[in-house]
């Protein structure tokens, strides 16, 4: 049985959301599982409600799919699902890196070269490569600066990590996403917005293949 993390004092269903996220997310709770309610209350030692309320918080963000009298499951992606998700984050991460790229200081770039570098060292260690890759994409949102963008593409990419195992476990995609991102960085350091922004969309696309 996995490990429960002590509850903290913030809102109950809140702190239940996310620890269930983790299990999604690492799959613990498969894609297409029923969650058996009352073993994960039992589990977590608390009542059903804040866990109904937690689903409910899942299942606004796709990760969780509620079926009329048959409870809530795991939600299973589609190659659609997928072709939309990756199209949005294309339109909003390209759009966010052409910003970057036109209005960054050079701290700014270093920054995210950092977080290349890191990249650059971690391609034999997979979950590790997933954490700075998120890391690096989202400093180029923050740098962009528009909170609205950055909500959209957190929700969107909680879908797509649903899939993320079955993209980046794929023979090369690591080493090809990796040159995906040094283009991104030249193009960044070049000052170059509208190479920046079809290197991201590259990048995407690539992903999408490598997703379906």
């Amino acid at each position: 049985m996995p490990a429960v993390t002590a509850l903290t004092p913030r809102a109950l269903y809140e702190e239940v959301a996310e620890q269930l996220r983790q299990r999604i997310f690492q799959r613990e709770l498969a894609p297409g599982s029923w969650i058996d309610e009352l073993k994960i209350a039992e589990e977590f030692g608390i009542s059903r409600t804040p866990l109904r309320e937690a689903l409910k918080v899942l299942a606004t963000e796709g990760l969780v799919t509620m079926k009329l009298r048959r409870g809530a499951y795991v939600t299973e992606t589609s190659d659609k699902d997928l072709r939309d998700v990756y199209h949005l984050l294309a339109l909003l991460e390209s759009d966010a890196v052409g910003v970057v790229a036109g209005k960054a200081s050079s701290a700014d770039i270093a920054s995210l070269q950092a977080l290349h570098d890191e990249l650059e060292h971690a391609t034999d260690e997979h979950e590790r490569f997933f954490a700075i890759n998120e890391r690096f994409h989202r400093r180029i949102l923050e740098l962009a600066d528009n909170r609205w963008r950055e909500q959209m593409v957190d929700d969107l990419r909680k879908v797509m990590k649903l899939n993320r195992h079955n993209s980046l476990f794929k023979r090369g995609r690591i080493q090809d996403s990796l040159l995906e991102h040094r283009a991104i960085m030249a193009a960044l350091a070049a000052r170059q917005p509208d190479v920046a922004m079809r290197a991201m969309r590259t990048h995407f696309a690539n992903g999408l293949v490598a997703a379906v």
